[in-house]
């Protein structure tokens, strides 16, 4: 196994695979070069001589200047590496040649539901979506007793079938919200009302918040009354029965869908990484990438967000659009983001986390570069706004920030049946449609076999990307014809709604 590699030709830093000593040869690149300190796994160390103010490449771009001479072998990262970002930037509209990836998928069937609006989904729940966040116990109590008196998952009244369960997903608004917070409440729910994973919805409202039911129902549309119904607890006398009563029919409703073959550009996919070190932009994250390209090459879509971890990389995306018009949304996606860190006093590079940092990411940049790699090689063909589905197939770009949980929340709000999540630290987090998480080391996969489904730290010993590509492409399958996701056994499902403004 190497001890370092060089990303690419331009860079003018190595990365340590091991735990490297001080006084330590390594050859990289050619070149012998002598460590004048210790260098963990994952960071990072100079080729050269650089200078104060030198422009550090890796992945072949700058990820920041140095801020005092460093010598070859010297380790680099917070203490003599900067960011460059700080300011709005503008944009030429100048896109390269585009050659997709043209690699066809071995298998391209997966068994999912496919529901009367043409919609494929890869589970087939029954959702309570709360309206407001003072119902959520209401819902809880109602989740439990679906399990006891209908037996989702037991012997009882209504044979649960092929209902892969109840569940409800709780959050703090839908009220005392204004503006945009409001609006995105309303949006991001809706978009999950029409998911179709979901067999059954049971829109849950309490009646005298600003998110009510006959207000809601405005942005939600048109739904089938069969799949989606409604209760307003103000409205009932006993709301745990008329609940109970809605959840039977639901549940009579969703046990008629049945598992079908269905085609991989059925599929939409999103993309996510959380908790990353040095080696997500190696492994994981570009192996999420080749996934990505794979299922667009069949027909089906790929959802790109985390819209801070572009800055730094955002023209490597631009490149890639479709047209001029989608050149213009992903300046505008990279602008207003800016613009929000700018309008509350913080800097648009506070930006890796600690733990970011701990596992060898120094700047923004360097995270960004790292992370536009689950985005693959595909042509942008959409930007999508917070809460908004999708209606392109292809590679869309989907506003929403990096926190986990938020975006996570967002993808599946987009439509994404499932989520491919890469990280390098480890989490045990899912959200409200399966989340495959995937390791980029060997070390914590090993350390947390119950959080992962995937090992991508495998490249580092050797293995083919490639060859790997295909087999999580099968497992990425396996999931959506039913096959249980670490984080879904865990009972991880969550979700989280952004907010910007002030609460009332």
């Amino acid at each position: 196994m190497k001890k370092a590699i060089q990303l690419h030709a331009r860079d003018n830093v190595g990365v340590a695979l091991v735990d490297l000593k001080a006084g330590e040869a390594v050859l990289i690149a050619g070149r012998e070069i002598h460590l004048q300190e210790d260098i963990k796994a994952g960071h990072k160390f100079t080729l050269v001589d650089l200078p104060a103010g030198r422009e550090v490449r890796k992945y072949g771009y700058s990820i920041g200047i140095t801020t005092q001479p460093v010598k070859a072998g010297q380790w680099v990262h917070s203490h003599n590496l900067h960011s460059r970002l700080g300011k709005l930037e503008e944009y030429i509209y100048s896109p390269l040649p585009i050659t997709p990836d043209n690699h066809k998928a071995v298998n391209t069937i997966f068994r999912g539901y496919r529901r009367p609006d043409g919609q494929v989904g890869v589970r087939n729940e029954i959702w309570i979506i709360p309206t407001v966040g003072c119902v959520n116990q209401l819902a809880e109590n109602l989740v439990q007793a679906a399990a006891r008196e209908l037996g989702i998952g037991t012997e009882a009244e209504v044979d649960p079938g092929n209902i892969e369960g109840i569940y409800i997903f709780k959050h703090p608004y839908g009220c005392s919200q204004l503006g945009d917070d409001h609006h995105n409440t309303q949006k991001l729910l809706a978009s999950l009302c029409h998911h179709p994973n979901a067999g059954g919805v049971l829109v849950l409202g309490l009646g005298c918040e600003n998110n009510n039911i006959p207000t809601f129902r405005q942005v939600l549309g048109e739904v089938d009354p069969r799949q989606v119904k409604f209760l307003v607890a103000q409205e009932v006398e006993d709301e745990m029965t008329v609940g109970l009563k809605l959840l039977k029919e639901l549940a009579e409703y969703a046990i008629t869908s049945k598992r079908e073959p269905c085609s991989i550009s059925e599929l939409k996919i999103g993309l996510k990484c959380g908790g990353s070190d040095a080696f997500s932009g190696i492994t994981a994250n570009p192996l999420a990438g080749l996934v990505a390209d794979r299922v667009v090459v069949e027909g089906g879509t790929a959802v790109l967000t985390e819209v801070p971890e572009m800055f730094g990389a955002e023209t490597i995306l631009m490149d890639r659009v479709v047209d001029e018009g989608v050149f213009q949304k992903i300046v505008k996606l990279i602008n207003t983001w800016k613009q929000y860190y700018l309008a509350h006093g913080q800097p648009v590079y506070e930006n890796p986390s600690p733990g970011n940092k701990e596992g060898g990411i120094t700047t923004l940049e360097e995270k960004s570069l790292g992370c536009v790699q689950k985005g693959g090689t595909a042509a942008v063909v959409d930007v999508l706004d917070y809460g908004e589905r999708c209606q392109k197939q292809g590679l869309n770009l989907l506003s929403a920030p990096g926190n986990d949980l938020v975006s996570s929340t967002a993808l599946a709000a987009a439509g994404c049946q499932l989520i491919l999540f890469t990280t390098g630290r480890g989490t045990p987090l899912g959200t409200c449609v399966p989340t495959l998480k995937i390791a980029s080391n060997s070390a914590i996969y090993t350390k947390k076999p119950h959080w992962f489904d995937f090992n991508a730290g495998r490249i580092l010993e050797g293995e083919s990307m490639v060859e790997l590509a295909e087999k999580l492409l099968e497992q990425v399958l396996r999931v959506a014809s039913g096959e249980l996701t670490k984080a879904e056994t865990l009972g991880s499902r969550e979700i989280a709604i952004f907010k910007s403004g002030v609460t009332l």
